[in-house]
């Protein structure tokens, strides 16, 4: 018998770095059954954090998945748990996380509140319409503040926050919380080897006041789901039961109007039952959040609903090589039924593939299983092409789920293997990890030979590093960080091209007129127009003409970067009967390329992160100096508890080696983080260096000019 999808929770924990993600993972995993010792993150003992670079780093790198069960309202529910990262380099791994999940728990700092990697996740899960409920941690801190974070939530994430529990006492007094819903007090005793480690009170007398003030901001809150809830609230708010609330929150929820809030501390075992409740009573089932759309082979919407009774679909969020069972396909299954043993179609690739077996993920341990069924998630294995974001299906009713966009790598580092034997390896090595990590790309410079690895940040490309020696066992040299800039056209121009060879026999010949320059508005990539009139360049060729300009784009006019988004208008030319075909013009497009955009006012573009550096006051200034140096540009600055908040943004070429310089110009008191924001235009004299430095390694290509 199928199982009941009511009872199904996929959610994901999700937050700044170091709010306290994989310690409430823990707990979740104690409190349920899973595990029967709390592990902990600063002792490198955490389930969730499996990888050896985690356990030494005390951070998250790799979103882990685990099922467990928790017992709400003498039901016991199915809850696929997907713990990720807060570190912004790792970015990728939230999105492809947050688009197969349900629901959310957001985990704020009671001390830091809304952190710039909040914000982040936050628009992240705006981009897949993802619920979400409050989860306030660390209010055993030092200067923790329940409310302030709660208008932090509303005020920096344009949220709608609802508290549904209060904490009794704050920092070294926090001992419970008030459930606003059932008008009563959790008290919390410190002993970590029991699961029931609370008493269920009376609201303490001087907490009633604020108690009734909050419960009736909540029901305010939520009454436009519920009309019958707001006419008890004015004329008979005695009469209001607890299942008429958690009914109404729930359906505001999973409408996107409310954030339900809660606080706790994870580390002190303090708040997370009461967080598995808040899961299971307000976040959507698969069955909650519908049917799910795609397109068939001709383009046309299909839906597909979560029920087994539905041809099989599913999406691929992830790949991971295991040292044991190879690669590991993790699949949200959105309808239908898969066996172990039996075929899907990769709808990208066109092919069948078999699926070995199936598992049930447990961080880094499986658990085999002989089907999954809509509404789950799993771990196969047996495929050989499959990449993140495919969709698998039955070759009968092929359906393609929207697939993921993910970030363009902004740092590059040159790597060569130190000996013969490495270099075989390297090779296996990186085609592994690019396979894992979207974000991460391996190319070879066609001018010095040398494999260069891109990834989103200093910290990223130094864990990949690390798990070439470690895991494949693979010794490399490694160069100075470089930076991926790019290469912009300003200005749009028209050219005339034409290609001939004669070499006796049968030449070669094209003839083109373009117009080529920066695309329209909104549009990226290349933006291809053909205005040929009475067939001066025949059907079949205009093809070519757009492939050999796609081609050119790796290869700016300036240093060689790549030209991310420009516009060409063919607008006519002429060709011989004899002597034209596809490669004539395709070179024709390529040399026309060359010519052109010296003619468009081409220019470099530089990646420009968003930083912001949490600083004691007296050290501002200093902040600020380095800052300016760096050619920063300061967008704001704020007050946070005894600290000032400095945000800024800040060229990457200027930023390798930040953290180091900012400790000592900070005594070790400063922190920073730091995301891509958008890539801006290089100032002239940097541009000139960076041209300068290019053309001393770039080969000049001739052989088209020939």
């Amino acid at each position: 018998m199928a199982r009941d999808l009511r009872y199904t929770r996929n959610i994901g924990i999700m937050a700044h770095i170091d709010a306290g993600k994989t310690t409430t993972s823990e707990r979740i995993l104690f409190y349920t059954g899973k595990t029967h010792r709390v592990g902990e993150v600063h002792d490198g003992a955490a389930t969730m954090d499996w990888m050896v670079q985690e356990q030494e780093r005390g951070i998250t790198i790799t979103s882990a998945a685990t099922t467990t069960f928790w017992n709400y309202g003498g039901q016991t529910f199915h809850i696929n748990l997907i713990d990720t990262p807060g570190h912004v380099d790792f970015t990728v791994e939230v999105e492809r996380s947050l688009r197969v999940l349900d629901g959310a728990v957001a985990t704020f700092c009671a001390v830091g509140g809304v952190e710039p990697q909040s914000e982040t996740v936050w628009r992240q899960a705006d981009k897949y319409n993802v619920p979400r409920i409050a989860y306030i941690n660390k209010m055993d801190r030092t200067g923790a503040d329940y409310y302030n974070v709660v208008s932090e939530i509303r005020e920096k994430l344009g949220a709608n926050p609802v508290p549904v529990a209060l904490p009794i006492g704050s920092e070294d007094k926090f001992e419970g919380l008030i459930d606003l819903v059932s008008n009563k007090a959790i008290i919390y005793f410190d002993d970590k080897t029991i699961r029931d480690n609370f008493t269920i009170e009376e609201i303490p007398a001087n907490m009633k006041a604020e108690a009734e003030e909050w419960r009736g901001k909540l029901i305010e809150a939520i009454a436009e789901y519920n009309d019958v809830l707001l006419e008890k609230f004015f004329d008979a708010p005695e009469t209001i039961t607890e299942e008429e609330i958690i009914d109404t929150i729930r359906k505001a929820t999973i409408g996107m109007s409310v954030i339900p809030t809660m606080c706790g501390s994870s580390f002190k075992n303090k708040g997370v039952q009461y967080l598995l409740d808040a899961v299971m009573r307000y976040l959507p089932s698969p069955l909650d959040v519908g049917e799910v759309s795609g397109m068939d082979e001709d383009g046309n919407e299909l839906v597909r609903q979560p029920s087994i009774s539905e041809p099989f679909c599913g999406l691929v969020f992830k790949i991971a090589t295991d040292p044991y069972v190879g690669r590991l396909a993790f699949i949200r299954a959105y309808s239908g039924k898969l066996d172990a043993g039996s075929y899907v179609y990769n709808s990208r690739s066109g092919k069948k593939e078999r699926v070995a077996r199936l598992y049930q993920m447990h961080s880094n341990k499986q658990n085999p299983i002989e089907f999954v069924e809509a509404g789950d998630i799993c771990a196969a294995v047996g495929f050989k092409d499959l990449r993140t974001g495919d969709t698998v299906c039955e070759e009968k009713h092929i359906i393609t789920l929207e697939s993921m966009s993910f970030p363009d790598p902004v740092i590059g580092l040159a790597i060569e293997p130190k000996t013969q034997k490495d270099l075989d390896k390297l090779g296996v090595a990186l085609g592994k990890l690019s396979e894992e990590d979207p974000t991460f790309t391996v190319k070879t410079d066609h001018d010095s030979g040398q494999t260069v690895i891109s990834g989103m940040g200093e910290l990223h490309l130094e864990i990949i590093v690390d798990r070439l020696k470690r895991e494949f066992g693979v010794e490399i040299s490694q160069g100075a960080p470089q930076v991926n800039y790019k290469e912009a056209l300003t200005a749009t121009v028209e050219h005339r091209e034409v290609f001939k060879k004669q070499t006796g026999g049968r030449g070669k010949f094209a003839d083109i007129i373009i117009e080529i320059g920066p695309c329209d508005e909104g549009v990226t990539g290349l933006q291809f127009v053909d205005m040929v009139k009475g067939g001066n360049i025949p059907k079949e060729f205009i093809p070519a003409v757009e492939k050999g300009f796609k081609a050119a784009m790796a290869n700016g006019p300036l240093a060689g970067y790549t030209v991310e988004n420009m516009k060409v208008t063919l607008k006519d030319g002429s060709f011989h009967t004899v002597d034209s075909d596809q490669l004539s013009f395709e070179i024709c497009a390529r040399a026309a390329f060359r010519h052109a955009t010296n003619k468009a006012k081409p220019v470099i573009m530089e990646p420009i992160m968003s930083l912001e550096v949490v600083t004691p006051e007296e050290s501002m200034g200093d902040v600020i100096g380095d800052l300016n140096k760096r050619r920063g540009q300061i967008t704001g600055m704020e007050s946070k508890a005894n600290a000032r908040v400095v945000k800024a943004k800040v060229p990457l070429s200027e930023q390798f080696g930040y953290v180091t310089v900012l400790r000592t110009i900070t005594s070790g008191r400063a922190t920073s983080t730091m995301e891509f924001s958008h890539y801006a235009e290089v100032p002239g004299s940097i541009s000139k260096e960076i041209i300068e430095k290019s053309s001393g390694t770039r080969k000049k290509d001739s052989d088209l000019d020939d």
